[in-house]
Parts: structure tokens; sequence; C-alpha cells
């Protein structure tokens, strides 16, 4: 079997095939599964789902690990009579055993999937500092073994800027949307016009995409570029007002201001919505109420919405185009 192309996960798939663990509290259950219809074009029912598509697991808060399968079968033996057909080889592997919340695999039968795959592999396994993660598990009475990554959870740290605010998105939430807003399209271009302090363009800058964040309010804005800076990302922040933008963007993220700072009515909340809709094809709104009837009225259609709470307040979370 080619090594090589164990390596092209998007492209070259032996089998085309991928494995995701998911976790979630309940409370983000809704928003876990549209972040996980809009990468995955799939609503998953379980806490794991399987898909052609290829997504970093940590891009998401969600997803806890992945699996990029090589073998599919209906036992562990024909797993392994697989990898000595194949003479599958590695060098500094570990193999390790995916559990999954509603599995049927005692804790034996993990330890002996681990030991007999690992083997028959050719090649020197290392449990301490492995080069290549192998995984393994059991899923509806099917195995499946493959290449395995899991979520660094770097992005934690994102947690630690220097400036924040009580009422701003939390760190998965706002991880969330930009999934929700880019799809799989890291190459769109994203815009945050009420950025705040910056946390959906800081998630934004973390995952490669085209962000650039607006604030009227020059010392949060200034407080937005210290942010970015402390994290080592070039300043894409600008202090000014969103309706002086006269770029056109693919999608925005708007966590729409309801007068913590500063005073904001209803026709300016409006007013930042028609502008969003001369500036974009597409819209992720967050409301601290039912909007829909404004948003509408600003010309967009939503095509998909849930809600997230955060101590006593619900947020509103509506996809537009």
């Amino acid at each position: 079997m080619n090594r090589e192309l164990l390596n092209l996960k998007n492209i070259n798939n032996i089998n085309g095939r991928y494995f995701y663990s998911i976790n979630y509290p309940v409370f983000e259950e809704d928003l876990c599964k549209m972040e996980m219809n809009y990468l995955f074009d799939k609503i998953p029912s379980e806490k794991y789902l399987f898909s052609d598509y290829y997504v970093e697991p940590s891009r998401s808060p969600f997803i806890k690990d992945m699996i990029s399968i090589i073998y599919e079968e209906d036992s562990l033996e024909q797993i392994v009579q697989n990898i000595v057909e194949d003479k599958l080889s590695y060098d500094d592997f570990k193999v390790c055993y995916i559990k999954l919340e509603n599995g049927d695999v005692n804790y034996e039968e993990r330890l002996r999937s681990v030991r007999e795959i690992g083997f028959v592999i050719i090649g020197q396994s290392e449990m301490h500092n492995p080069k290549v993660m192998l995984g393994v598990t059991k899923v509806n009475g099917r195995w499946i073994f493959g290449e395995y990554e899991r979520n660094n959870y770097e992005w934690h740290i994102h947690d630690k800027k220097p400036y924040s605010y009580s009422n701003s998105l939390s760190l998965r939430v706002s991880r969330a949307l930009v999934n929700i807003a880019v799809k799989n399209n890291l190459g769109c271009k994203l815009i945050d016009p009420c950025c705040g302090v910056g946390t959906v363009v800081i998630d934004a800058l973390s995952m490669g995409i085209d962000v650039k964040g607006y604030e009227i309010n020059k010392s949060i804005a200034e407080n937005a570029q210290k942010n970015l800076e402390f994290f080592g990302y070039k300043n894409v922040i600008t202090s000014g007002d969103m309706h002086n933008i006269e770029e056109k963007y693919d999608v925005a993220i708007i966590d729409l201001p309801y007068g913590v700072f500063t005073p904001t009515t209803l026709e300016e909340q409006t007013a930042l919505m028609k502008t969003a809709r001369r500036i974009t094809k597409r819209l992720v709104i967050v409301t601290f109420e039912d909007m829909d009837k404004h948003i509408i009225e600003a010309g967009f259609d939503i095509l998909n919405k849930c809600y997230v709470c955060k101590g006593k307040f619900k947020r509103y979370i509506n996809i537009c185009e």
C-alpha cells in the first residue's frame, strides 16, 4: 500500500471515508449539529459521524478525534488479516482505541484490538512520542481502522487574550460560528463588522481565513488590535463605522450590539443589518431577541437558526443569505 497516499487525506484517502467522534454539552447541542451540518452536509444522530469530507479536527470545538479510514470490516480478525496482506508499515507508530459513548466493546477487547493490530504492523512502535497515530474502534458492529488525528485544543489559548468582556461570545460559540460561516471554503473573505475585542477575528485567523474586523468604538478597537498582537497575528482590525465599508465580502458574522457599552436603538440595529446586506452575500447574525422580522426586512432569507445560552442570556443565531 502506498504510504504517501495515506497522507493525502482529503484528496487521496484510500477509502474516501472519515470517521469523526464528537461531543458537546447539552446547552450547545443545537449549535454543534448546525456546525456539523455546514461542515459535513449532514446532522449527526449520534455523537459520531462518517463523511467523505476531511475536516481538521482542531478546527471545531466539538470534534474530539478522527480516523482516516484504511479498513472497515465486520471483525477485528479481518482488519488484522488486511494489515498482514498489505504489509502495512509505519515507523514510530502508536495504536489507540477510540472509545465511544455508547460503545459495546469492553476494556479487555479494546486492549486486545490495540495489541493484535500493533503486533502485525511492520515497523517500530513508539508509545511516548509517536510520529504516526493509528486508531481503531467498533461502530454499529463494524470495526474501522486508519490514521488517527485528535483535536489538539490549542485554540483554548485564545481564552487568555489580554482584553475580554463578559458579554463577548464564548470561545466555543465563536469558533463554531466561523466554521458555520465559511463552511469548508477557507479561502473565502470574511468580515466581522462589529468585532468588539476580536474574538471571532482571532478564531478565523487561527484557521488561516482571510478576515477583517471593524469596531466603531475606538478604545475597544485598540484593545482588539492588542489582542491580535498578543497572539502574533497581523492587525486586520479597523477602528471605524461599518456603514463606511465599501469592499464586498463572501460572508459576515455579526454579534449584534445591544447597548452594553453605548446606547443602541432598534433603528441602529436594523441599519447594521441593511449595511450587511450591501457588503456581503451571506450573514451569520447573533441577536439577544427574536429579530426575524427585521432580518427579512433587511433583504435576507433565513436559512437556518438555533440558539445558545450564556448564563441567563439567550442568544439567537440566524444563518442568512
